[in-house]
């Protein structure tokens, strides 16, 4: 048992008085009832056999009495408090948001750069146990796909669901900062951050990435962008009469925007050419955004009436049972 007891309903504690004026009416009582006979010796009664009966004539009524006080302690709640303890939290709140427009299919990357944008993130997950992260995805427009959560088995399922198509093909960068943004603007987190991957230059959309950028510096969130794919030459998927063909396509990645974003909220640009490289960018971020505060005073109440709560009833039903056998009295 812990020192440092205290209890949530001291003032139950009162009720122990019970036992010593419950003890002082059972002597006096007791004395009440026993019937009195004049003899002229008790020598007689004293040479005779002493029976267990005799010898625990009492015991039912102290077990009463030792059941009450492990009644009333466990009535009373004891509690240990574990308010001085030392902790170190992570407070970060993380939004991902990736592109998902047709060109996140080109085969620079194996199997295609949306699949391993989606395999590395996930790996990134994983190791943030502590942090609430939330999934963006964005093409011709942006949506939500899982806001801010701590359930990482849920954003797992979401983020392997997303796949190219499911919106109007485009390139909306503005719109997938911007909703990201509205999404993280009310996070009390001690740290706000967004991971922007994209593979293309902004082409549509309703919100310029620069006034994005603006409205995420003024939230206090940093937003670190990632462009993924090789330099000069990828083949892409380009639609034919003939089905789905990929052809050798100049890789645009309007590095100049992404750095300005970067900029403008504090945060970094990468270049990732293949699979090994975005990994060690998720690794330098997930390092830069090790954030963590000290906290001394940590209130954490344990319960131990438990145990007190047990002994009672099991002495009360140890009495009922003596009650039933060896102190039966015959009807």
């Amino acid at each position: 048992m812990p020192h440092n007891i205290e209890f949530a309903n001291p003032w139950l504690l009162f009720l122990l008085l019970l036992i010593p004026l419950l003890s002082i009416y059972y002597v006096f009582s007791k004395k009440k009832k026993q019937p009195g006979i004049n003899i002229s010796s008790i020598e007689i009664f004293k040479r005779g056999p002493v029976t267990l009966r005799q010898r625990l004539l009492n015991t039912p009524f102290i077990l009463r009495m030792i059941a009450l006080f492990f009644l009333i302690i466990a009535l009373a709640r004891p509690q240990s408090n574990l308010s001085r303890q030392d902790v170190e939290v992570e407070g970060i709140d993380i939004m991902i948001t990736m592109d998902i427009s047709g060109s996140m299919l080109a085969r620079d990357f194996k199997p295609n750069r949306l699949e391993t944008a989606k395999k590395i993130s996930t790996e990134f997950i994983r190791g943030r146990h502590n942090d609430r992260i939330g999934l963006v995805a964005f093409s011709g427009e942006a949506f939500l796909q899982c806001p801010l959560t701590i359930d990482h088995i849920l954003l797992d399922t979401l983020l392997n669901a997303l796949y190219s198509g499911m919106i109007e093909d485009g390139t909306a960068i503005g719109d997938g900062l911007g909703l990201s943004v509205y999404h993280l603007r009310k996070s009390l987190a001690i740290s706000k951050v967004i991971i922007l991957i994209t593979d293309g230059v902004n082409n549509t959309g309703s919100m310029d990435p620069l006034t994005a950028a603006d409205i995420a510096s003024l939230y206090g969130i940093r937003a670190y962008t990632i462009g993924v794919g090789k330099m000069g030459m990828a083949p892409f998927p380009v639609q034919t009469p003939f089905g789905l063909q990929f052809m050798n396509m100049e890789v645009k990645i309007d590095e100049d925007l992404c750095t300005k974003i970067a900029e403008k909220t504090g945060g970094k640009y990468f270049r990732a050419q293949n699979e090994n490289k975005l990994r060690e960018i998720y690794k330098e971020i997930d390092k830069l955004e090790k954030s963590k505060i000290n906290v001394s005073q940590y209130n954490r109440k344990k319960e131990h009436f438990l145990p007190f709560l047990v002994i009672g009833f099991s002495l009360l039903l140890l009495d009922s049972l003596l009650k039933y056998t060896i102190f039966r009295t015959l009807p």
